[in-house]
């Protein structure tokens, strides 16, 4: 059978350019994120292609405007049931294509425009899920030792509550990124590649050095294996907490019924870390933050210590002291025909 092959369209190639040339050489973005911003084309072109009936292959860049871009956004949320933090991330990276593509096509710039105008959606403020420290020593101490499964799980745990370590940064882990020896620190590649060193415990680095006993020994081993030898995946490090927890939640009442994820401990981390007194910015350099605003929302969500800072305000007059002021019927008319 005789294989015909078609003429690029404009946006193939110009999508191609971005991920080899732009993203990858120029920009030298990580894996993780390259593969964020396939993703994203890799729903959206489809998405596009039924909008305008034709095949994925004959899509031009023209075929991409701002009421297609709008409505890919609210398919998102409203059929595929994405949060908007995904359909914001979807947005970033379409309209870092077509910034590119508008420095490589400046005629195209008119159509560009428009989609580079699309705002992202507001989120709510979350309430994040962290342990007291009656509950991670819950979780930790629960984990049987004797065995070499439990010598690994107590290992991990206590390394990425030490750490406040992403599980990305986890599964990457190798035995030559842990120093036992001198500093007593462990080096993790975080986002962007940037690297950052993180004291240990005394308690982890004696179970880490139980642990090692029992590991690989070359140095590019990771540092937590499965029982192939191979590096725990995410997924694995998340269901071997959920074992953790669950067998806590036993004698641990507070535990019970909640969804505790690898990156609750992190922010177990962080909380621990701030209620010690420990000053934001090295908090923020503990986790690996490109910005402080992101470790203050830690203060934020700090109920003891709001405690003790309205402990802290002097006593509010009493209604006696206080001189009352009248609001005119006029301001309040116009107030209520707002």
């Amino acid at each position: 059978m005789k294989i015909i092959s078609l003429p690029q369209t404009d946006l193939a190639q110009l999508l191609k350019q971005y991920f080899y040339s732009f993203l990858i050489n120029q920009r030298r973005l990580s894996k993780h994120t390259i593969n964020a911003y396939r993703d994203t084309f890799r729903v959206f072109l489809p998405y596009v292609a039924l909008q305008q009936h034709k095949c994925v292959t004959a899509l031009c860049l023209a075929d991409i405007n701002a009421p297609v871009v709008i409505s890919f956004l609210q398919h998102l949320e409203d059929e595929r049931k994405n949060k908007v933090q995904t359909r914001n991330a979807r947005l970033t990276a379409i309209r870092s294509f077509l910034r590119y593509a508008g420095a490589q096509a400046p005629e195209l710039l008119a159509d560009i425009q428009p989609v580079l105008a699309i705002p992202e959606k507001r989120m709510d403020r979350f309430v994040f899920e962290y342990l007291a420290k009656v509950e991670i020593d819950a979780v930790l101490n629960i984990i049987d030792v004797a065995t070499w499964f439990g010598r690994r799980d107590h290992a991990l745990l206590l390394t990425l509550y030490n750490t406040g370590a992403r599980v990305s940064e986890m599964v990457t882990l190798q035995v030559k990124d842990v120093d036992l020896q001198r500093q007593y620190a462990i080096h993790l590649y975080g986002k962007g590649r940037k690297e950052r060193v993180v004291p240990l415990w005394q308690r982890t680095v004696t179970e880490l050095r139980k642990w090692l006993i029992d590991a690989p020994t070359l140095p590019t081993a990771p540092l937590f294996s499965n029982r192939h030898g191979d590096a725990l995946t995410r997924f694995g490090i998340s269901q071997r907490l959920n074992c953790a927890v669950t067998a806590a939640s036993k004698s641990c009442a507070s535990l019970r019924g909640r969804k505790i994820s690898p990156h609750s401990i992190r922010h177990t981390t962080a909380m621990h870390l701030l209620q010690s007194g420990v000053d934001l910015t090295v908090i923020a350099l503990w986790l690996g933050h490109a910005k402080l605003e992101t470790t203050h929302q830690y203060m934020e969500a700090d109920i003891e210590m709001k405690r003790e800072a309205l402990a802290k305000l002097p006593a509010i007059e009493t209604a006696q002291t206080q001189t009352a002021y009248v609001v005119g019927d006029e301001l309040l008319s116009f107030l209520e025909n707002l």
